[in-house]
């Protein structure tokens, strides 16, 4: 059945500001006189660059709000009562059940130590009250109803023993068992493979037609956005620059920033770079990779046991010519990362790989000069960047190991690094998290560029930031292409973003290279079902793509 928007806001944020306390006195401002409404059966959408106040709202709205938040006026309803004056107790009762949020990485929602089954009869048992029997019935058949594959073996599963899509569809039927009457969405895909993303998402507006869900989706993928919203809110520095239906915004953006953002979404039409290799010099060549993870042990051989080997990569031959962009699509799980953790040595691998001619067989044989000359950025900076280290010392840490160049120490060194990645000198004194997502992944880029690389290994490495920051941080690495002559090996989801800046796509399917296509016309070029499926997933603002299958 499907659910009409209704007149009357389930949801209603009228005029509402938010400041946090800064640790040495004053205050940062981070929303200003926000109003939204979202009505039932209504999905509007909330975009806007890291930093702008998306989640703050979310959190605000959940009344999760952290102790140095002061809320500096207006209100926030759900059904027409006050939020922001229930009690603990009441709190307890409404979220999770009435008001519930999707959070971006369903790994960090689910309890890694509890069943599937059990944390989703946990929500049943809270909010709907019931008994364990009746909890556990109706969890199969939720899990049923958002379409994963044996719903009862499912519940007796972990976290840890399901793709990201699956734990994403768990969080989602647990959500709507509890008949909300408002959900957030708090970018629920960007940690998905494009066909992923395109069934979590038409599972999606399935259900928000059922039930007639009043739904504020927050993400900074516009394109996405532009296809799932009736209504957009753009959000600025914490203020709401442009409101308008998806279709007006789109067509006709009418504030500076909107159409700023909108110029940032990847379009495969717009090349960033000729479809001509730049050589046909094989820089690095991969012969029957194989990388597989797990072992039989002997125990498990004394006891009989199933093999738990688990083939992340098998026979891969791919070639990388000097200074090409080669691109590597596929879902989660498709040996993607383990191929360029192969290569930067960080797994053990069978096969070869052919460097500049001379061929190597192990990371035993990877030597000090190769790690030189290959160099990996990876998705998480938070991860890859010592939190104890100020950046200064994060740069000067392969000037150190490899040696300056001819004419300056390290203090000018690092401050010619940030200047080449268009951060300012004083940022070597600094920590990591004084920084913003999309410095600390110009401050990774710096250090793989402080002595010039032949080939840089990207992963994923624009899968978390805003589409105004990918684009800036794109456009840097072109840059440095064009004066070092560095070949990029670049890794992601983003097929719209890989057609833009690839000479070559390579798509991989559970561990097999399928095919290799050129970047400028994969879609007239795609021979198999699965790139194909891909390719249908993406989303474009002008374009709303039906969810794909695809079957082995």
């Amino acid at each position: 059945m499907s659910v009409a928007a209704s007149r009357d806001p389930v949801l209603s944020v009228d005029n509402y500001s938010l400041d946090y306390q800064l640790p040495g006195g004053g205050s940062l401002e981070v929303l200003k006189n926000i109003s939204i409404a979202v009505r039932r059966g209504e999905v509007v959408g909330l975009v806007g660059e890291s930093g702008s106040g998306k989640t703050s709202l979310g959190w605000a709205i959940m009344r999760y709000l952290a102790s140095n938040a002061r809320e500096r006026g207006g209100t926030l309803r759900l059904q027409g009562e006050d939020l922001r004056a229930v009690t603990p107790r009441q709190l307890e009762n409404l979220r999770g059940g009435r008001l519930g949020m999707i959070f971006q990485d369903p790994s960090a929602s689910l309890n890694p130590t509890l069943t599937l089954g059990e944390q989703v009869m946990e929500v049943l048992i809270r909010h709907r009250r019931l008994d364990r029997r009746q909890a556990h019935a109706l969890a199969v058949e939720i899990l049923a109803g958002v379409e994963l594959k044996q719903p009862a073996a499912m519940m007796r599963r972990y976290p840890h023993q399901v793709s990201g899509g699956e734990k994403q569809r768990i969080l989602i039927a647990a959500a709507f068992a509890c008949q909300p009457d408002c959900l957030i969405f708090d970018e629920p895909t960007t940690a998905l493979d494009a066909i992923s993303a395109a069934q979590i998402l038409a599972l999606f507006a399935r259900l928000r037609e059922e039930t007639g869900v009043a739904s504020l989706y927050i993400s900074h993928d516009l394109a996405l956005v532009g296809n799932v919203a009736d209504r957009v809110c753009v959000l600025e520095k914490g203020e709401i620059v442009e409101q308008a239906s998806a279709r007006t915004l789109f067509a006709a953006p009418r504030h500076p920033y909107t159409r700023q953002l909108l110029l940032a979404v990847p379009d495969p039409d717009r090349r960033l770079l000729d479809a001509r290799l730049p050589s046909r010099q094989p820089l690095l060549t991969l012969n029957q990779l194989g990388i597989r993870y797990g072992g039989h042990s002997l125990l498990n051989r004394l006891f009989k046991r199933q093999n738990q080997q688990t083939y992340a990569a098998s026979a891969v031959n791919l070639t990388i010519h000097q200074g090409e962009i080669l691109g590597i699509v596929g879902e989660s799980g498709s040996g993607k990362s383990s191929i360029a953790r192969a290569i930067a040595g960080l797994v053990p691998f069978s096969g070869s790989l052919d460097y500049c001619g001379y061929p190597l067989y192990g990371r035993g044989e990877m030597d000090r000069d190769y790690y030189r000359r290959v160099q990996m950025i990876f998705q998480h900076p938070d991860a890859s960047l010592n939190p104890r280290q100020r950046i200064g010392e994060i740069i000067a840490r392969p000037l150190r190991l490899y040696g300056l160049p001819k004419g300056e120490n390290e203090a000018q060194a690092v401050a010619r690094l940030l200047a080449d990645v268009r951060l300012p000198a004083d940022f070597a004194r600094r920590f990591p998290h004084e920084l913003s997502g999309g410095q600390k992944q110009r401050v990774a880029i710096a250090r793989a560029f402080a002595h010039p690389p032949e080939l840089v290994i990207c992963d994923e490495i624009t899968a978390a930031l805003d589409v105004s920051v990918q684009a800036t941080v794109i456009e840097l690495l072109l840059e440095l292409r064009r004066r070092y002559g560095t070949a990029y090996l670049f890794i992601t989801h983003d097929l719209n973003l890989i057609r833009q800046i690839a000479h070559r796509v390579a798509i991989m399917y559970r561990g097999e290279l399928l095919e290799v296509l050129p970047g400028d016309d994969m879609a007239r070029r795609a021979e198999h079902p699965y790139t194909r499926a891909l390719l249908a997933a993406v989303h474009t603002p002008a374009t709303r793509p039906p969810a794909p299958t695809f079957a082995d």
